[in-house]
């Protein structure tokens, strides 16, 4: 009975992760806001660069895989925001977001700066954000017709 209690949970996460545009269940530390971000592209992609700024507070950062390997279509991503980065953590309650999608692997630049012909815009999002929640994003698109940030849901 055990085992089969089991192997429906395993399968219950299995079917959460594999629904296309939002991720399965995740947990956020207190300090922590955590962007859940779904791919869902027509091609894989080098990086993702994420802007972040709330109040006077502002910063950005992004995901990419360590081996210069190009992130995957279809891929779940984690970027989380702690407390500390901010000036005014009451501010956070208008996050205002910034995707943009590099096409190709570039080693990633502190200043954000990648070549024009491989940056492009995916677009912005503002959360009424809470530290200690995940917030569902899916990414959608490509390199021909553009890329599209939107909003699944707050988990």
């Amino acid at each position: 009975m055990r085992m089969k209690k089991a192997a429906a949970a395993v399968c219950a996460a299995i079917l959460a992760l594999s629904l296309p545009g939002c991720g399965g269940p995740y947990t956020s530390a207190e300090d922590e806001i955590t962007l859940q971000i779904q791919l869902d592209l027509d091609e894989e992609i080098g990086l993702l660069v994420i802007d972040y700024a709330a109040g006077e507070s502002s910063g950005s950062g992004g995901v990419s895989n360590a081996d210069k390997s190009p992130l995957k279509r279809d891929e779940l991503l984690f970027y989380t925001l702690e407390r500390r980065f901010f000036e005014e953590p009451s501010a956070v309650d208008s996050l205002r977001l910034t995707f943009t999608v590099i096409t190709e692997y570039q080693e990633p630049s502190y200043e954000n700066v990648y070549p024009d012909e491989y940056t492009l815009p995916a677009g912005e999002l503002i959360l009424d954000a809470e530290f200690g929640e995940v917030y569902s994003i899916a990414i959608t698109g490509g390199r021909e017709n553009g890329y599209k940030a939107s909003p699944c849901s707050r988990l």
